[in-house]
């Protein structure tokens, strides 16, 4: 008989092992680039080892298809990343200095790994989580990706400058390693019955919102959480301009705010389970336009450092609620053959609509000024429960059970 206790060690582990490089990769190294002097333009061009995590949705019916066992779905995740520690450690045999281009073909290769890991995690995850553990579940997934970029932006930069850039990334390959060593322990059977074997087709993805419940759902995956993403785009440059440090910033934001995005994503799971969905889609709703409200509040004058701080810890702890439900019933569409699929081209969908809604938000910035942007921020994050209306209706009983 498998042991339980290790179902959400494992998937922590797993969670984590992804995101802690990646932030290393796209937020560290272009402090690091710019320190040797590269341009602007090169430092931009960077973010282009992100695009794997935009289209992974393409490779997403290759590993439904092939991961229908739990040997398959193990095969995926260790594979994945083991291909991902090697990359690493390929990488730290070249310089920045002098093989710029073959680390930027590096680094996607790379992103290509954790993608990969992530669709098969994501499946592991769907299969091992029963209805009741999901929102907790969801809580881990997140709470890791957040605890992941605290420790890839922060712990990570400034182990740069006493370690080095070869033992440094000597040292995220082993944890890369050594994060999949649960699955060896935690051994679920997480086999597709034989009715389920469907194969899973690439215009499946646009079959998923051929389901009417599943096609209200877009305009709630799009908006949910857009309010939020405009005032994080924004928040840096505003302290900025508010006469903040570097020192400052990287400390109130980077790890004050993702500190507590992390411990509210980790309760929100719990916060789920207990008041169900729908209670909590709309409560942290509500949450969100509290917080654009706040920042719009605030900047009718400059605010003190306390005034901040109180913003920055409401608007991360919003971000890492809606974080944990966005994902949580994302998990609860999915059909069992594709569930792959499913999920990742719902957090697709968040991702693309958050890249966009965070070059809006800079752009209206510069026309209207931070005090009425967070204010359009504010009526976002009020449309969402607009939205909510028509994807999730209340009903009576909805307030009463929490399964609901």
């Amino acid at each position: 008989m498998v042991s339980s206790k290790w179902k959400f060690p494992t998937l922590f582990s797993l969670y984590i092992a992804q995101s802690i490089p990646m932030s290393f990769f796209s937020t560290v190294v272009p402090v690091i680039m710019r320190q040797e002097q590269y341009s602007l333009e090169s430092i931009g061009l960077l973010q282009l080892i992100k695009l794997p995590w935009i289209f992974k949705f393409l490779w997403a019916p290759l590993v439904d298809n092939t991961a229908t066992g739990r040997r398959q779905v193990r095969r995926w995740i260790i594979l994945s990343e083991l291909f991902y520690a090697v990359v690493i450690l390929t990488i730290s045999l070249f310089s920045l200095k002098t093989d710029f281009t073959l680390i930027i073909v590096l680094m996607l290769l790379a992103f290509i790994a954790s993608a990969t890991q992530d669709i098969a995690t994501d499946i592991f995850a769907i299969r091992v989580l029963s209805a009741s553990e999901k929102a907790i579940g969801n809580g881990i997934q997140s709470s890791g990706s957040f605890i992941g970029s605290l420790f890839g932006t922060g712990v990570l930069l400034l182990a740069y400058h006493y370690l080095g850039w070869q033992w440094l990334l000597w040292i995220l390959a082993c944890f890369v390693v050594f994060a999949i060593v649960p699955l060896f322990v935690y051994k679920p059977d997480i086999s597709l019955p034989a009715a389920q074997k469907v194969r899973v087709k690439p215009w499946d993805i646009f079959r998923f919102f051929a389901v009417k419940s599943n096609l209200k759902r877009l305009p709630l995956l799009m908006l949910y959480y857009s309010g939020l993403i405009g005032i994080l785009a924004m928040l840096k440059p505003y302290m900025v301009d508010l006469g903040y440090s570097v020192k400052d910033i990287g400390f109130m934001s980077g790890i004050v705010g993702t500190s507590t995005a992390a411990l509210m994503s980790f309760g929100g799971g719990f916060i789920i389970r207990k008041i169900g969905r729908t209670v909590a889609l709309y409560s942290f709703a509500l949450i969100n336009v509290l917080t654009g409200l706040y920042f719009y509040v605030m900047t009718m004058s400059v605010p003190s450092v306390t005034a901040l701080y109180i913003g920055i810890i409401l608007l991360w702890a919003s971000y890492g609620l809606s974080s944990v439900i966005i994902y949580t019933t994302s998990m609860d569409t999915v059909r069992e053959h594709s569930a792959g699929t499913d999920f990742t081209v719902q957090i697709v969908i968040t991702h693309l609509s958050s890249m966009l809604i965070a070059v809006f938000s800079g752009k209206l910035g510069d026309l209207i000024g931070y005090h009425q942007l967070f204010g359009v921020e504010a009526l976002m994050s009020a449309l969402s429960i607009l939205i909510l209306f028509f994807a999730y209706p209340i009903r009576f009983n909805t307030w009463k059970s929490p399964r609901n």
